[in-house]
């Protein structure tokens, strides 16, 4: 008989899962937002639209298979938007990447060619570019400390404690530390929020070849190498085995819905997916889908409430919000490399992929990722044919 009511476990996980989630990586959304030409409302409605699809995609999902899907923003994705060059039409032409990308995933999950396509690129680049990408934003920190050490400095050692005590939570706790700085250093000024909550705000999209090789086609790569592929992968490590070519379109449509107003990418979670399917969500497997589900609940509510989020966050100095994109992303940066460099006989290739996308450049309108992309592709295939 199919049980209509959470277990009280499950909804705790979920709770555990919606926080770790959202608030490990809010900071990431809204820098990518910004660079892309994002005004403040629009940025509380990307973010509002990236929480409320990712929350209602995993309570679809996980209520039609009865598995946890866990779902999530692409973090990746929105690191590699914080790096990139704003659109020339700003971020009207920004939607219409993100709209692009989102078609890319729902066309990967139904035409298994294009599908295979994203699998085939190899690992190590494709960990590499995310490497490149994130190396930028994990050195903001650093730079913070030097330049406004009474309020980087106390972010970092919270992070970096916390950490020691339990990882999961040592990104909100820096949030909440960045908080407590935001307010006293305002001193006698408000840094309540003139709104409480959200309201989704429409961009009308704007399509170039520039951006959808420059942005689209760059992000739809990172959240198929780093979230949805890995995603499918923790999930059949617990057992559970969707059809991926379903929860790829799937993710693609929330996407595309979500992407006018604002939203960069809907993808499937790997590290809160672990969350929601091992023993601690639940001791019976076939219960475990409720801290999914309640976990796209919490998310939802939490989107609601961004524009709250978002206005008390532009009270922050920019290096403050710099030093919580950058030591969110430390954790991701180290494991990426190791990726990237795990292959002996790759490693030319990822550190060409990884040097080139580092470093920033644009040539011919393409952004640095791409160039990473295709110059390690390159030397890849050479060294392959080599050998």
């Amino acid at each position: 008989m199919t049980q209509f009511a959470p277990p009280l476990q499950t909804v705790s996980t979920g709770l555990v899962v919606a926080i770790v989630g959202f608030f490990s990586s809010f900071p990431i959304v809204l820098q990518g937002l910004a660079a892309m030409g994002a005004s403040p409302a629009q940025a509380a409605s990307g973010l509002m639209m990236a929480a409320i699809a990712m929350g209602l995609t995993a309570i679809v999902l996980s209520l039609w298979y009865r598995q946890p899907i866990s779902v999530a923003w692409s973090t990746p994705g929105a690191a590699l938007l914080a790096v990139s060059a704003t659109p020339a039409l700003g971020f009207a032409e920004a939607t219409g990447a993100f709209l692009c990308a989102g078609a890319l995933t729902v066309l990967a999950g139904l035409w298994r060619p294009l599908g295979r396509l994203a699998a085939a690129i190899p690992t190590t680049l494709a960990q590499a570019m995310l490497g490149g990408v994130l190396l930028p934003l994990c050195i903001l920190p650093f730079q913070a400390a030097a330049e406004l050490p009474a309020q980087a400095l106390p972010v970092i050692l919270t992070w970096f404690i916390a950490g020691r005590i339990n990882r999961l939570f040592a990104v909100p706790a820096a949030v909440v530390s960045a908080a407590l700085v935001v307010v006293l250093n305002a001193g006698d000024a408000s840094v309540t929020p003139a709104r409480w909550l959200a309201a989704p705000v429409w961009t009308t999209p704007s399509f170039s070849l520039a951006s959808t090789i420059g942005i689209a086609i760059p992000l739809f790569i990172v959240t198929m190498a780093t979230q949805n592929i890995p995603g499918i992968a923790v999930m059949r490590s617990f057992g559970y085995t969707p059809a991926p070519g379903r929860l790829f379109s799937s993710v693609g449509g929330a996407s595309l819905l979500s992407a006018p107003f604002g939203a960069p990418a809907t993808c499937l979670a790997a590290i809160t997916a672990a969350m929601c399917s091992n023993e601690d969500s639940h001791p019976d497997p076939a219960q475990r889908y409720w801290s999914a589900i309640m976990s796209g609940v919490f998310y939802g509510v939490f989107g609601i409430f961004a524009v709250a989020i978002t206005g008390f966050a532009s009270h922050a100095d920019p290096l403050l919000m710099g030093t919580l994109t950058g030591v969110a992303l430390i954790g991701v940066l180290a494991n990426s490399i190791f990726a990237a460099l795990e292959v002996p006989a790759e490693r030319e290739a990822a550190m060409l992929t990884f040097a080139i996308t580092a470093s920033g450049i644009s040539v011919f309108g393409l952004g640095a990722a791409v160039w990473g992309l295709l110059v390690g592709g390159l030397a890849y295939l050479v060294s392959t044919r080599i050998r």
